[in-house]
């Protein structure tokens, strides 16, 4: 599989304060990979670092092949990053603006294009595309925010938990939403408490207290006892493999 973002060895933080320590997680062509961490473990930092939002102390950021390490955030964008934040849209601005702000560096022909697509994957936007984002329900605001981030056309979407708030119904939709995108090739770095994303990926991360504990398959977690008690709930006594409707919320 090519590599798309691979990082080696990061290290950041806010301050005197360290929060990641030599992080290695990297993400391929066309692949999901899902980013599990509590509330604490670094996930947040790590996705702005990973856009520039946040200065890396130590090791190297690469995104096809280019160590963008010391690019500003809009030359990742351009790049081809996009990232999604827990709250992802403006919302006293419209739907149509949203999505408009999120093709910023994309030439106004394509980004009218792109917009006509996503209201084809979003109809429910498409009904109130003139209406505030702050009017929408949370798993509408969600769409959206996929939607914006998506409407630059990115090669990696890095999103921030995008189960903050949620139903388990919407829950379900963004992940079915997620998974029309990915079908299109879109890679996806999916920052989560909720195991629920482990439908969507390919390979799974665990970050504990801003280090990389496990990296592997998702079958492969649930195949270790220890990893199924912290993140499933689970102990060794339960008989079988966790079905993935049984996966739960981790936040406690």
């Amino acid at each position: 599989m090519t590599e798309l973002l691979a990082t080696r060895g990061l290290e950041t933080g806010y301050g005197t304060m360290q929060v990641l320590w030599g992080v290695d997680i990297d993400v391929g062509e066309s692949e999901t990979v899902v980013l599990l961490g509590s509330n604490g473990a670094g996930k947040t930092t790590l996705m702005k670092c990973l856009l520039g939002l946040l200065p890396q102390r130590g090791g190297e950021i690469r995104f096809r092949g280019e160590s963008i390490g010391r690019l500003p955030t809009r030359a990742r964008v351009q790049r081809g990053l996009a990232f999604m934040s827990e709250l992802g849209v403006f919302p006293d601005l419209t739907v149509d603006e949203n999505i408009d702000l999120g093709a910023l560096f994309t030439p106004r022909a394509r980004a009218r294009t792109r917009a006509a697509e996503l209201y084809d994957l979003f109809p429910v936007l498409k009904e109130k595309r003139r209406q505030a984002a702050g009017g929408l329900s949370g798993g509408q605001r969600k769409m959206l925010g996929i939607a914006k981030a998506l409407a630059g056309d990115p090669k990696l979407l890095v999103m921030d938990e995008p189960s903050a708030g949620l139903s388990p119904l919407f829950v379900a939709t963004v992940i079915r939403s997620l998974a029309a995108c990915r079908a299109g090739g879109l890679s996806l770095l999916i920052a989560e408490q909720n195991v629920k994303f482990l439908e969507l990926g390919d390979r799974v991360f665990t970050l504990e207290g801003g280090r990389i504990r496990f990296g592997g398959t998702p079958a492969e977690i649930q195949a270790d006892d220890g990893l199924r008690r912290a993140y499933f709930g689970l102990g060794q006594d339960d008989p079988g493999q966790p079905d993935r409707g049984q996966a739960h919320d981790v936040r406690t």
